[in-house]
């Protein structure tokens, strides 16, 4: 079953430099309302987006190293992985539609 999954500085190479395929990683943080305000939209993805795209949501606040490694600075940021390698970076949030037409590019590689 999709869903977004918490990952951490532990375990974030595992989970999401390694996956196959793209991975969606939401920069959040408790403090920040608009984080939580893409939370649903993020829900609804996961779910409809399985197999296509992973999304995943890493807590900068108890996880600081991979914040710095990559430079994210706003909440939330989300920043799109494939193969390893950061590929597409969204700072705020927004609604579903806006999201969906700014990865289109990177779904439609994973559609068989």
């Amino acid at each position: 079953m999709g869903g977004v999954r918490s990952v951490t500085d532990r375990d974030f190479a595992g989970e999401v430099l390694a996956a196959e395929g793209p991975v969606l990683v939401k920069f959040t943080a408790d403090w920040c309302p608009p984080c939580r305000m893409i939370a649903p939209v993020l829900a609804e993805l996961a779910v409809e987006q399985e197999g296509r795209l992973k999304i995943v949501s890493l807590d900068v606040d108890a996880n600081p190293e991979t914040q710095a490694a990559y430079g994210v600075l706003s909440m939330p940021t989300l920043m799109v992985f494939k193969d390893g390698e950061p590929v597409r970076s969204l700072v705020g949030a927004r609604a579903k539609a806006r999201l969906l037409r700014e990865l289109d590019d990177l779904l439609q590689d994973g559609r068989q």
